[in-house]
């Protein structure tokens, strides 16, 4: 099924960042509520704030 846009629906091009802090408040809630690490892998990255990969 084809999803349906609308007058409200924001375009990719007009979201802005999520600030850090904001990034990780949200996968902190996220991980509380998964049944599992891979399912909290899967709704981290549906939601675009998986874990990014440091190099120090």
């Amino acid at each position: 099924m084809a999803a349906k846009t609308t007058a409200h629906d924001i375009a990719d091009d007009e979201l802005e960042p999520l600030a850090d802090e904001t990034a990780r408040q949200a996968q902190r809630v996220v991980a509380a509520y998964a049944e599992n690490a891979e399912e909290c892998r899967m709704l981290l990255a549906m939601l675009g704030i998986g874990p990014t990969h440091r190099s120090e």
